[in-house]
């Protein structure tokens, strides 16, 4: 059986797996469709939500990034895994006691603003479609490859399938169907990172893999470093980047992670308060999982594409020639990936190899002209493919290539779900019915959600078609908005009593404006490409990248919600005593007066 039929096959079952939950899950009301009736067990919801939240961007493009970049890319992990101890601890329990639907909901009751409620949702908006687009790019990278299909072809098809189980099935379907996507995922990225770790290091734990020993009894690691070193790359295992800048990211990554819609909304489907706190420990665990297997598929990875790339013992044995890429069977993943157009390769200088090393590199360019090398050619690497073009690198059976195709696309569907079924909530719930149309019927209501969520994919499909980074790099966008708007009006509006809806809704304009222009300077207003003032390379504000300034725009909006509630009215008596309800347990007065 060939490679594209086993391909058709795992990924037309899990599709067909997950249609089928769905259907057997349909919601008929809305408190099925926006919070599966409240009847979710901690583990299965820290299931889903581990699936909601491990997208394109951990499964697909995470380890890429990490592989050719290193220890400074580590960020990502402490990021979004420190988030989950932030809403476990300060968010998900308060939030599923105040007991509504959405996070719009609560702070337009919260903030006693209709004007609050609104922003909120346009915050919610912007983030969400944004992260969708990192998702869409995920699927059309796992499309283009494994059905052989065109980008554009890849996403119209990933379109259709999250239609058919988002759009019917509402959260009680994207539920279940969640927990089946996390099954498949974390089974499709640990088993070919075993099988790595086995031929490499000879251990089966591929987090232990990466501090052990490689057959020649080097560690891995120090062999890496040795090879990247040689190559004129940064050393592997060492801190290169600025540190304030790194600070930033994580801490951006970490408070948007606790401010993601499409994440809290998980919290309001448990039946108690105390559940929500398990289901995010729980989540935290089945994220783990991943988590702590990605750092070793990305340094296995980069030091067997570089093995490959010089099979002859470096850069004085040689480089891989033209003539082995096109005869040599383990170099086939080559030719397979440069049909997508997300992996190139040229033979500048007619010698008949391929050099593939840092032609920015001072040292390696004195080298270079001494050996008559016209530039690095192995000129296109999109890191989004690393993951799923791995097991191929590695010469695993087909069988393993056709899981981790499906384990991409179940990363990258489920949190399009996740995400398309807070936009359309947001739209239906808090918009329409919170402020155009309060007597809305059930039957319309849920008739708009649906049409919300239609409208929401077709436009995340259209941005799909040109990202503004990597999946990962486009998803830390979404983070960042996430941190300058919703998160500081979270923890505002449970912590402190002072903060009334004139300051609440000061702070989340004032936070998401300031980093929406920040990153429109960087990456092209909406996204256009060319449109943009500065680069990543050289960002506006001294070392701050676009990706890490979430981290300054909730800073902006928290002092400016602090200043506009000093200068103005304060909160009503019935709402500080609502908020001193949701944060103080039950009983606890009585306890304390004995």
């Amino acid at each position: 059986m060939d490679q594209f039929t086993i391909n058709l096959l795992f990924v037309g079952a899990s599709f067909a797996l997950y249609i089928g939950i769905a259907i057997w899950a349909r919601a008929g009301s809305t408190s099925e469709f926006y919070a599966a009736n409240r009847g979710v067990h901690p583990v299965t919801n820290g299931m889903a939500t581990a699936a909601d939240w491990m997208s394109a961007a951990s499964f697909i493009s995470m380890a890429g990034l990490i592989a050719f970049t290193g220890y400074d890319n580590s960020t990502f992990l402490m990021g979004w895994t420190g988030g989950y101890v932030l809403l476990a601890l300060l968010l998900a329990p308060y939030l599923r006691k105040f007991g509504k639907f959405t996070v719009s909901e609560f702070i337009g009751d919260r903030f006693y603003s209709q004007t609050a409620r609104i922003v909120a949702v346009i915050c919610l908006i912007v983030a969400s479609v944004t992260y969708v687009i990192g998702q869409m790019t995920g699927v059309g990278v796992a499309f283009g490859r494994f059905l052989e299909v065109s980008n554009t072809s890849g996403l119209l098809i990933g379109a259709a399938v999250v239609f058919a189980y988002a759009v019917f099935g509402g959260m009680k379907g994207v539920t279940y169907t969640q927990v089946a996507q996390y099954c498949v995922l974390i089974t499709a990225y640990t088993i070919p990172a075993i099988f790595i770790s086995l031929q490499l290091t000879g251990t089966p734990v591929p987090a232990l893999g990466l501090f052990g020993d490689t057959a020649s009894g080097e560690p891995l690691l120090t062999k890496l470093d040795a090879i990247v070193t040689e190559l004129g790359f940064n050393e592997y295992t060492t801190h290169h980047s600025n540190t304030l800048n790194m600070v930033l990211f994580t801490l951006s990554l970490m408070i948007g992670t606790a401010g993601l819609p499409h994440v809290i909304m998980r919290f309001f489907t448990v039946p108690k308060v105390s559940d929500a706190r398990w289901s995010a420990g729980w989540a935290l665990v089945f994220i783990a999982l991943l988590y702590l297997t990605a750092p070793a598929v990305g340094a296995m990875a980069r030091l067997n594409i570089s093995e490959m790339m010089w099979p002859n013992g470096g850069i004085e044995g040689g480089a891989v020639s033209v003539e082995q890429i096109d005869n040599d069977a383990r170099y086939d993943w080559m030719a397979t990936w440069q049909k997508t157009g997300l992996l190139d390769w040229e033979d500048k200088n007619g010698d008949g190899k391929i050099q593939y090393y840092n032609d920015k590199s001072d040292a390696l360019n004195a080298i270079a002209e001494e050996k008559g090398w016209a530039g690095n050619e192995l000129t296109k690497f999109n890191r989004d493919i690393l993951v799923l073009a791995n097991p191929e690198i590695a010469n695993l059976p087909g069988w393993v290539i056709g899981l981790v195709a499906a384990g991409g696309l179940a990363a990258a569907l489920s949190t399009a779900a996740g995400l398309l079924l807070a936009i359309s909530s947001a739209v239906s719930h808090d918009l329409i019915k919170g402020a155009i149309n309060p007597q809305i019927s059930e039957k319309g209501e849920l008739l708009s959600a649906r049409i919300a969520m239609a409208v929401a994919i077709a436009v995340a499909t259209w941005l799909g078609l040109n990202p503004p980074g990597f999946a990962a790099q486009t998803v830390a966008l979404a983070f960042g908005l996430a941190a300058a708007s919703i998160f500081p009006a979270l923890m505002m509006g449970i912590f402190s009593t002072r903060i009334n809806n004139t300051g609440a809704v000061a702070g989340m304009l004032a936070g998401l404006v300031v980093t929406l222009v920040y990153i429109f300077l960087h990456k092209g207003w909406l996204f256009i490409p060319g449109t943009n003032s500065f680069t990543d390379a050289d960002p506006l504000l001294g070392p701050i990248k676009s990706t890490s300034f979430g981290a300054i725009g909730a800073m902006v909006n928290f002092a400016v919600a602090y200043f506009v509630a000093g200068a103005t009215k304060e909160t009503p008596q019935e709402i500080k005593d609502m908020v001193e309800s949701i944060r103080i347990p039950r009983g606890a007065g009585a306890a304390q007066d004995h």
